[in-house]
């Protein structure tokens, strides 16, 4: 298949919303075990978010059990991704939200938007 016409088919066959920085999200990721093949559910807060067309990506992160944190990072366009739902929005000022790395507890809450 061509490169144009490669493109053209990934592109339609998503319709994801605007995902930002700040954006507290539930991706529904396809895992393949085997034979088997099941959804599983990540939910956290964006980070990072680079747009680029089909390349583009996010990262998300949570913390997981025990105070341990966990990134992920997606391609927004990838046929694994099956949803990608917002929950809610938060008003940043930054990009990239590494900041959060080295909070914890309530001073890595963030302010929602309006």
């Amino acid at each position: 298949m061509s490169q144009e016409l490669m493109q053209a088919l990934v592109v339609d066959n998503h319709k994801h919303p605007q995902i930002e920085s700040g954006d507290t999200v539930r991706v529904h990721v396809r895992i393949v075990e085997g034979a088997r093949e099941r959804v599983q559910v990540f939910q956290g807060v964006v980070i990072r978010a680079r747009k680029g067309g089909n390349e583009a990506n996010f990262t998300v992160r949570r913390i997981a059990s025990h105070g341990i944190g966990v990134e992920r990072t997606f391609l927004l366009r990838s046929p694994r991704v099956e949803k990608v739902e917002i929950l809610r929005r938060a008003r940043v000022r930054r990009a990239q939200l590494y900041y959060l790395r080295e909070r914890r507890g309530k001073s890595a809450r963030l302010k929602e938007r309006r």
